[in-house]
């Protein structure tokens, strides 16, 4: 057996290692601001990635103005003048009660788009003419004498003279085979279109008739030429409605002025008036004529004279002239003025 006798001690040392301090968590606050950071910057990174110009200037628009912004674009402004944000509403404004400018500036606006709009609908008939010109067979051949234009009043389409292909004889208001197969073909087409006709007749500066300019027969024989064309086109199916007015003006619009003896003067004008110069014509017929009597209220028996029969008027100095023995009227005409 072992010496159980005295034995020595073995003392074993143990040291403590020093202990960090306590950080209380404040290093998880950094890294979750760090970490939201980083997803917000991947977020802008994919948005920018996966829209184009327009998207992105509507999200910037977003977040600088929700207001101005429904459903993710932006709403019209309701002012004429969009300074591009929402508008703010002010408390004790003073309001006009005879005038209202933001009316008065959104009529303006409305005007202008009406205008815009009408002038819209014109160019595309002036193309759909022009279509149909070039597909006719009658009408192809004569494209060098089919003018179209639009002016204030409307859509302008004239039918010209040109050198051995005249619409009308010299001094006749009778149309050519030719002519009348061309208002004929175009008659179709004006009848399908929502708007009234202007039909002008046009001659060029040679003198027909007196030497006297009240002698000049270019104005009936300008307004028999229209009325010509306008039959032709009732008569392929233009309605009477239709038609807005029938105007003779003889040689004092020539389509080339530095030339006024040229054949393309002779000519007529088709105009589908818009809607400011249909309304313009619609108020020419005004109302009721009041005509003014001198002898007003005296007995029914009585002749009553208008006022512009009073003495020294031109109506009387024309009168007498009409009444005196040795007049123009009533004596037998000069073999020359013979035309029956």
């Amino acid at each position: 057996m072992e010496n159980l006798g005295p034995h020595q001690n073995i003392i074993i040392r143990r040291s403590k290692k020093g202990r960090h301090e306590e950080h209380g968590g404040a290093w998880k606050v950094a890294m979750a601001d760090f970490a939201l950071a980083m997803m917000a910057l991947f977020l802008v990174l994919w948005v920018i990635n996966s829209s184009n110009e327009q998207q992105r200037a509507a999200i910037s628009g977003y977040f600088q103005d929700p207001k101005a912004f429904e459903d993710g674009n932006k709403v019209p402004s309701k002012y004429v003048i969009d300074l591009g944000g929402s508008p703010s509403e002010a408390d004790n404004i003073a309001e006009s009660e005879v005038l209202d400018p933001e009316k008065i500036l959104q009529a303006e606006e409305i005007e202008s788009m009406a205008e815009a709009i009408e002038r819209h609908r014109m160019e595309k008939m002036k193309q759909l003419i022009e279509q149909r010109i070039d597909a006719s067979p009658t009408l192809s051949p004569f494209k060098n004498q089919l003018l179209l234009d639009i002016t204030t009043e409307g859509l302008r389409l004239q039918i010209v003279d040109q050198t051995k292909r005249p619409m009308f004889d010299a001094g006749s208001a009778h149309l050519k085979y030719y002519s009348e197969d061309i208002l004929w073909e175009l008659a179709p087409m004006l009848a399908t279109m929502d708007h009234r006709l202007s039909i002008v007749g046009h001659t060029d500066a040679s003198r027909m008739g007196g030497v006297r300019d009240e002698d000049d027969a270019n104005w009936s024989l300008s307004a028999m030429r229209a009325d010509a064309a306008r039959r032709a086109l009732m008569e392929a199916g233009v309605d009477k409605t239709q038609v807005a007015e029938v105007i003779g003006m003889g040689d004092t619009a020539p389509l080339k002025p530095d030339d006024p003896y040229a054949e393309v003067n002779r000519r007529i004008s088709i105009t589908l008036l818009n809607k400011e110069s249909e309304e313009s014509v619609r108020d020419r017929s005004g109302g009721d004529p009041q005509v003014e009597f001198i002898n007003d209220g005296e007995a029914a028996t009585d002749e009553r004279k208008p006022v512009i029969n009073q003495a020294g008027s031109l109506l009387e100095k024309l009168r007498k002239e009409r009444e005196a023995r040795d007049n123009s009227y009533d004596n037998p005409p000069n073999r020359e003025e013979v035309f029956w």
